[in-house]
């Protein structure tokens, strides 16, 4: 199993900050457009909660979409939430953010545990390939925020 802790401090408020990462529609804006990434569940109001479940197509190799279930089963507002998979490309997929208030902003804290399917050949991939292209995801998502809000 993978363990990965990523930071970013944005000079938002706690709130604009919890407001913008707890909607589900955001995630496309986060995510590099290659990935493909579209949002197919109906959402229950704009804001997350636990139990729910949020569906989505990814196309991560060679275009190919894979779907992709997540429930957020923990939300302690403006503190963190928790999104499991439930179904995907991941044999385990555990992804905590945590929103930590600053002097001039917030410091944002991702810690991502995951396990890839097929055993020693899947760990070969994660090596090689996977675990290079989710810190891509997450330098993507660094310099999309930087852009949006700025930094600190």
């Amino acid at each position: 199993m993978q363990e990965l802790q990523f930071t970013q401090h944005l000079p938002i408020s706690l709130d604009e900050a919890w407001l913008f990462f707890s909607n589900p529609a955001n995630l496309k804006e986060i995510t590099p457009s290659h990935m493909g990434f579209v949002v197919t569940s109906k959402y229950h109001g704009e804001k997350m909660y636990p139990g729910q479940i949020i569906r989505y197509i990814v196309k991560p190799v060679l275009g190919i979409p894979l779907k992709w279930c997540t429930e957020i089963t923990h939300v302690v507002d403006r503190k963190y939430f928790i999104d499991e998979q439930r179904f995907g490309p991941y044999a385990f997929w555990h992804h905590q953010h945590h929103f930590i208030e600053v002097d001039g902003g917030v410091l944002m804290r991702d810690i991502l545990n995951y396990k890839v399917p097929l055993g020693f050949l899947g760990n070969i991939v994660d090596a090689v390939f996977i675990n290079n292209e989710v810190r891509g995801i997450f330098e993507y998502r660094k310099k999309i925020l930087t852009e949006r809000f700025g930094s600190l």
